[in-house]
């Protein structure tokens, strides 16, 4: 009898402390359904991701087939098909890690890194897999948040914080003798000192960008009596001084200044924007760079990608204006031109069920750094569809703190250890990784990780946690419907 009473006592413990996991709520998981809520494409709407759907002003759409192209093309050292990898990268593809649920969006289910470098093995290639990227893992970057000292231990008066590049084309059968080491990801790993990054979608990316600086300041300025113990800030570029708005961190201040960087830390590929190969962190800051037999792999000079300069000519004269600008250009206009994601009304639960947890998500303080809808774009020169538009990303754009329980102890810009932009969560119902890092597949999960010390969400994800378990299921409906 005592042993029954015991059971009972420790049953209702576990639902009072633990009241999700008693009652049961849970993630519905990735949302079926049409991609980007599109079906297929029709004679008014040659692809259903982009968001020239008319075609206007004419030839915009050319510019957005051409860079899908150029974001699918496989990238290899020196063959003369394209502008050359290496000499260090994380993928060889643009929309391989970009691809969830459809190109321009986040990380795959099943990770390509991993299948790309199955066995160590690409083209001759001697690359090792580092124990973090795994066959149905998120598709990640790495960086070391502190520089070594000569102990072997994190030195945490000298910071780091650049991409660690996961692989090499150390012997790779196009590589010639440039030989180069993976980093010390295994030390890092043993010594804490290493943090990861996963892809950010894209969809919408052209109307975020055209939001003017004043609109969100006043939204900023909206949300400011929240009593939520929130107080985002913005990060600024050092350049002009204006908000930076694209990244994990707001680091960036453009989808062009966002594509070129890419191509050159994740991909190895000079533009010109970044035209210098790059070393690692270490070999730059503390080192003497990358030896001179990985320079110019591709032996066709600097930058890699440029200005097409002789297209179209006399000998080509039936080629297309898009052919002209160089691969960032045209990857930029790709992303620019991407339809924000269309959230279904029915799925999951039901329309009831989604209606009443958009309701709670803003009462519970959710809304007041994932601002619904901002309003509205400046008028856009580029294309009607993306000036004077609603951006219903559900975020501020602010960098916030999240506290120790996020903090990857890497700044950028104006953005601390512990500060990320507020993740936009338009297209999350189709997404299948969470937070930075890519550390859950459960959206209960990333919701519980907004509450650490020093967190501005705390209070509201405490709110979220005092809620009923069919109140929380209605949040969790909501968000993947999205």
């Amino acid at each position: 009898m005592k042993i029954i009473k015991l059971a009972l006592a420790l049953a209702i413990l576990a639902a009072l402390f633990f009241p999700r996991v008693a009652f049961g709520q849970t993630d519905p998981g990735v949302r079926p359904g049409p991609i980007n809520g599109q079906t297929a494409a029709t004679p008014t709407n040659p692809l259903p991701l982009a968001s020239v759907t008319a075609n206007s002003p004419t030839g915009v759409l050319e510019f957005f087939q051409n860079g899908l192209a150029r974001f699918q093309e496989v990238e290899v050292v020196s063959n003369g098909a394209n502008v050359g990898l290496g000499p260090r990268f994380n993928l060889n593809q643009c929309s391989a890690c970009h691809a969830q649920p459809t190109i321009g969006g986040s990380g795959a289910a099943k990770n390509p890194q991993f299948q790309v470098i199955a066995n160590g093995t690409v083209s001759g290639s001697t690359n090792s897999i580092p124990s973090f990227i795994t066959a149905n893992g998120p598709t990640r970057e790495a960086r070391f948040p502190f520089f070594f000292n000569s102990t072997g231990s994190p030195n945490t008066n000298a910071p780091n914080g650049g991409v660690e590049d996961l692989f090499t084309v150390s012997g790779r059968s196009d590589a010639g003798s440039c030989s180069l080491a993976q980093p010390s990801f295994a030390a890092a790993e043993s010594t804490n000192n290493i943090i990861y990054r996963i892809p950010t979608p894209l969809f919408g990316a052209g109307l975020i960008e055209n939001i003017d600086d004043s609109t969100l300041i006043a939204n900023q300025a909206a949300q400011a009596s929240n009593n939520l113990g929130i107080s985002g800030t913005f990060n600024h570029n050092g350049n002009d001084g204006t908000m930076s708005r694209f990244g994990w961190k707001a680091q960036n201040k453009s989808i062009l200044l966002f594509a070129g960087e890419a191509y050159n830390v994740e991909m190895g590929i000079t533009n010109e924007i970044f035209g210098q190969d790059r070393p690692l962190p270490g070999e730059d800051e503390q080192g003497s760079g990358l030896p001179s037999n990985c320079l110019n792999l591709s032996g066709g000079g600097y930058p890699e990608d440029a200005t097409n300069f002789t297209v179209p000519s006399n000998s080509n004269p039936t080629a297309q204006n898009a052919q002209v600008p160089s691969d960032i250009v045209l990857f930029a206009e790709f992303i620019r031109l991407l339809a924000p994601p269309t959230p279904s009304t029915t799925t999951p639960g039901g329309a009831s069920s989604i209606a009443a947890g958009a309701a709670l998500f803003k009462s519970i303080g959710c809304a007041t750094c994932h601002t619904p809808t901002l309003n509205s774009t400046q008028p856009s020169s580029v294309t009607a569809s993306l000036g004077n538009a609603p951006v219903s990303a559900f975020s501020d754009i602010e960098i916030h703190h999240m506290g120790t329980g996020l903090a990857d102890n890497v700044s950028q810009g104006t953005a601390g250890g512990d500060q990320f932009r507020t993740a936009p969560l338009w297209g999350l119902g189709q997404r299948v990784f969470f937070l930075h890092d890519g550390r859950t597949t459960n959206l209960l999960t990333a919701i519980e990780a907004h509450a650490s010390s020093g967190s501005e969400a705390t209070q509201v994800e405490e709110n979220f946690r005092a809620l009923s378990a069919a109140q929380q299921q209605e949040i969790l409906n909501f968000l993947r419907s999205l």
